[in-house]
């Protein structure tokens, strides 16, 4: 039974709105006080023409309750609060999280393709803080469409085309024995990206030399390929470090170079449809029509490609290879204008509605500095590894003041900081901007990573002072009946549903934000509550309570990205 439909169910035979749009309006209130669930009148005042509280005293009076399902039904200002049976909920909670290594888990995307297109650093440049975003949320979101049955795509579409290679290769022609390429790729190809672009500044023959280099590079010249293969082999290099220190993983490498020879299809259908104009010697296609001020580049002047025409021919790809039903682009906000546009022009491919409709660009705010922007060019980043080494060695200084003597501090550390960091980046809406702060990623107290990994830690301590796991048969649930039980077991009954949340909305600090709950409601649960009593049935309810709530938060922090400690 899902409480949520069956309320819905109930208050839908008296009113002229579908079941699943009531059921979406439903939410748990903060203070238990107020009931179990609460429907909010204040979205159908408008519609109804009528006060929220006039409505839901006549949703109240029109409604058949089933006492074995609601004890009752209250109205408080515009809500109708709802109270569950306390022992359905608490028999149905525990039945379902028995034995369940997987709960939560669902089939509601079977048979549904997505695809998820994330982290995308740019070859032969750091993979600094402004990338962690993009492979945080990105690889969150994959775990949680793959948990509920969809069958999901990670693909990292890499930046390893473009001028900026056109750059690379001048810099590397001018000065490449002046530089220690091979020993250190990343810190050295910089150093060269930031020689070559104010080379560039103060020389306009260089300029034009580098986008000479750009177009040969698409013309397959086989020095300037040789180059551009030698800046990828060593940077993949070094990014994989910097995923093994994630746990991130793809099912696909294929980057903007992989479209180079499937753009000239693109430029052709697109030419068919007599939408592509010339404009100082460039093809464009207006969209003026669409509301988009701004024309969409799909062929330069110098008749060499563009980042727009790469994504359509990505697009056209990925609908023919993956069927997809969602297609997600995540980036940051201030490519919105960019993805309107080949989103609008993608429309002029000539593929199915189905796919045109499924894509989806998530933006996410930037990670600024607390001087502004972070520029690989003017020199101003934080590197990701740097990032996460020192946020391990860290930890690993708190661990040893607070517990000198625990085994493993090496490998508790590293879970410990990096998820720290993982769950800083996603605790909060994906759309803020994030300043970064050395003292704030790295907190250890409060509303962090580390406050739910301590949780989890905690449980398992009962577990083993406990010494056992008691059986199903042996609870009763009239020991589970008291406020700070239920708070746990209305969290840990809403879990699936939380995740579907985040797949509706692509925001998995919704699940972050849930963790958190969870982890203060156990905490509320245990400084009230004694787990391990002298009286038997009293103690194998909690315990098998706060067995559950291990259960949860683990599997809500691995789908995540975070790993879990079992000593902290």
């Amino acid at each position: 039974m899902k409480f949520k439909q069956e309320i819905a169910n109930l208050m839908a035979k008296n009113m002229p709105i579908d079941t699943k749009e009531l059921e979406s309006y439903i939410e748990i209130p903060k203070d238990s006080k107020n009931g179990d669930f609460a429907f909010p009148c204040f979205r159908l005042a408008k519609e109804l023409k009528k006060a929220p509280q006039q409505i839901a005293n006549e949703i109240k009076d029109k409604m058949e309750i089933d006492n074995k399902v609601i004890e009752k039904v209250e109205v408080l200002g515009g809500y109708l609060n709802f109270y569950i049976n306390k022992q359905l909920l608490t028999k149905k909670v525990l039945t379902q999280i028995e034995n369940n290594e997987q709960y939560g888990k669902s089939k509601i995307g079977e048979g549904k393709n997505i695809v998820i297109d994330y982290s995308s650093p740019n070859i032969a440049k750091p993979f600094h803080i402004g990338h962690l975003r993009s492979t945080v949320i990105g690889g969150a979101l994959y775990n949680i469409y793959k948990y509920l049955g969809y069958h999901t795509t990670g693909i990292n579409h890499l930046g390893d085309y473009g001028t900026q290679f056109g750059k690379l290769i001048e810099g590397y022609k001018l000065w490449g024995k002046e530089y220690h390429i091979e020993k250190d790729p990343i810190n050295e190809l910089t150093k060269m990206y930031i020689r070559i672009n104010q080379a560039c500044k103060e020389d306009e023959k260089v300029l034009e030399q580098c986008r000479e280099n750009f177009k040969k590079l698409e013309q397959k010249d086989e020095d300037c390929t040789k180059i551009w293969e030698k800046f990828k082999t060593l940077s993949l290099k070094e990014f994989q470090k910097v995923y093994d220190l994630l746990g991130s993983h793809f099912d696909s490498w294929n980057g903007e170079a992989f479209y180079s020879d499937k753009m000239q299809e693109v430029i052709e259908i697109l030419e068919k449809t007599g939408k592509i104009i010339e404009s100082q010697g460039a093809k464009i296609i207006d969209l003026e029509e669409q509301g988009i001020d701004t024309p969409c580049i799909i062929e330069k002047s110098n008749g060499s490609t563009t980042y727009a025409t790469r994504d359509l021919a990505a697009i056209l790809y990925r609908s023919r290879t993956y069927d997809y039903d969602k297609a997600l682009y995540l980036t940051s906000y201030e490519q919105v204008l960019h993805f309107k546009q080949i989103f609008e022009v993608a429309k002029l491919l000539g593929m199915d509605e189905k796919y045109i409709k499924g894509l989806n660009h998530v933006p996410f705010g930037m990670v600024l500095l607390p001087t502004g922007k972070m520029s690989t060019r003017e020199g101003n980043i934080i590197k990701l590894e740097d990032l996460l080494t020192e946020a391990i060695q860290r930890a690993k200084k708190i661990i040893e003041g607070k517990n000198p003597s625990l085994e493993s501090k090496e490998g508790v550390a590293k879970k410990v900081g990096i998820g720290a960091v993982i769950f800083n980046d996603l605790a909060n809406s994906r759309i803020k901007d994030e300043v970064f702060d050395w003292n704030q990623i790295l907190n250890f107290q409060g509303e962090t990573g580390p406050y739910i990994q301590y949780t989890y830690v905690r449980t398992k301590s009962v577990l083993e002072k406990a010494g056992y796991l008691p059986k199903i048969e042996q609870i009763k649930e009239e020991n589970l009946l008291d406020e700070y039980s239920q708070n746990i077991l209305k969290r840990i009954d809403s879990f699936e549903d939380v995740l579907i949340q985040v797949t509706q909305k692509d925001e998995p600090s919704i699940l972050a934000r849930y963790l958190i709950d969870l982890a203060k409601a156990f905490s509320s649960f245990y400084n009230e509550n004694k787990i391990i009593t002298e009286e038997k049935e009293l103690q194998d309810a909690r315990v098998y309570l706060t067995a559950s709530v291990g259960k949860v938060l683990k599997i809500g922090a691995n789908l995540l990205g975070m790993e879990m400690p079992d000593k902290m």
